[in-house]
């Protein structure tokens, strides 16, 4: 008996509703508060039959999750939060509440409300850095980061961001303009930026 020739199409739409799953299996370890293996199991087995079951549009058509590259992106949030946790702490103990802060306007390159989500979210986790508010129209974040003594650490936090973007951009395979372009489509409005220490 011949394979049929619309399997491979099959596998690919499969591929593109595991980031449904992903997402609807995470809802459910949340829902729960456990980590249990009847929770990860059964949360696994119910984002599958939910997805087969009816018929949901791709969360992220014609992205294709890569692995490896979701693992280097979970390596580097370590990473960030670790060497993030440090300086932040240092500067706390060194400076205490005149630590410099500012809010950083970053541009982003994705268009999608789930990546962009995403890319909200890791930044959020990173301490020192928190997202005051999402452009969703204009795509930008504007992030407020500590410590921020003079430009070249807005350049710098600014970088970090889209670094981040550019990681989970590539996690789903998606494609991500920045790898085709190299420039940021508008570049950000430096001008209306403030850097403040605070006072004890």
């Amino acid at each position: 008996m011949k394979p049929s020739s619309n399997s491979p199409d099959r596998g690919r739409r499969g591929l593109r509703h595991l980031p449904m799953i992903a997402w609807l299996w995470l809802l459910w370890i949340l829902l729960w508060g456990s980590t249990g293996a009847v929770v990860l199991i059964g949360g696994l087995l119910v984002a599958v039959g939910v997805v087969l079951a009816f018929a949901l549009p791709a969360v992220l058509p014609g992205a294709v999750p890569r692995p490896l590259r979701t693992a280097r992106a979970l390596v580097h949030l370590l990473t960030d939060l670790v060497g993030s946790g440090t300086t932040v702490a240092w500067q706390v103990v060194r400076h205490g509440r005149r630590t410099s802060s500012a809010i950083i306007e970053v541009p982003l390159h994705v268009d999608s409300d789930l990546l962009i989500t995403a890319v909200a979210e890791l930044t959020t986790m990173t301490p020192g850095t928190l997202v005051a508010e999402i452009d969703r129209r204009r795509k930008r974040l504007y992030v407020h980061a500590l410590p921020i003594r003079d430009g070249h650490d807005i350049t710098h936090r600014r970088e970090e961001v889209q670094a981040v973007e550019r990681r989970v951009a590539r996690a789903v395979g998606h494609r991500h303009t920045a790898d085709t372009h190299g420039s940021n489509p508008e570049p950000p409005d430096d001008t209306s930026r403030h850097i403040r220490r605070r006072k004890p």
